[in-house]
């Protein structure tokens, strides 16, 4: 489990073939790794994944072709961002994340808020049409491994147009800053309403 709170940003330094997936190493932070162990859990760009390698500045893991086919971003060298996974005596400082990508969005739009005195800026995302039921207003969304607040919905014939505001601070502090129009993301959808969903499609049989 995770709370979509970025604990660090890394940097993918190679992505080589490995059966029909590839294998990563990733570059961290000084000091990053130290209470990291093999096998423990690490959220990369939203995605849960397992160190299987470390170094005292960097981590490998190994990521199916499922899961390439499945998110964005996992696929190539670049900045990556990154979250250990939640303890239990951890802040709950976003929301429950699980780690697994839902879908892929598209960014429509991304720019600063005219006026704002906080300087936030608004990102539009077209998210797949089957996570609608799942996206309400002031509800949570993962993008990028990142936990944020929805501020507006609306559902077209094809997809669901969520708005996000978003402040100074996490633009500095995450690979969100790096977005731009026709980027990909990746997307998770809130936990609570997923099961929420599910004990009401049960109850409907």
């Amino acid at each position: 489990m995770f709370t979509g709170i970025i604990t660090a940003v890394g940097q993918i330094k190679s992505a080589q073939a490995k059966g029909d997936g590839l294998h990563l190493v990733i570059e961290v932070p000084d000091g990053y790794l130290d209470d990291v162990a093999l096998g423990d859990s690490i959220a990369i760009q939203g995605a849960c994944m397992t160190a299987t390698e470390l170094t005292s500045n960097s981590f490998a893991l190994d990521i199916s072709r499922e899961s390439l086919n499945k998110t964005v971003g996992l696929d190539k060298v670049g900045q990556v961002n990154l979250e250990k996974a939640l303890r239990l005596n951890d802040r709950l400082g976003g929301h429950l994340v699980s780690g697994h990508v839902d879908g892929v969005g598209k960014v429509t739009h991304f720019s600063q808020v005219a006026n704002d005195a906080y300087g936030s800026w608004l990102l539009r995302i077209e998210a797949p049409k089957e996570l609608a039921p799942f996206l309400a207003y002031k509800g949570s969304i993962v993008v990028n491994g990142v936990s944020l607040t929805v501020n507006k919905t609306e559902d077209s014939a094809t997809a669901c147009i969520v708005d996000i505001n978003i402040i100074p601070h996490t633009l500095q502090n995450t690979t969100l800053g790096a977005l731009v129009p026709e980027d990909a993301v990746n997307l998770e959808i809130d936990l609570i309403a997923r099961y929420v969903a599910r004990m009401l499609e049960t109850q409907a049989k």
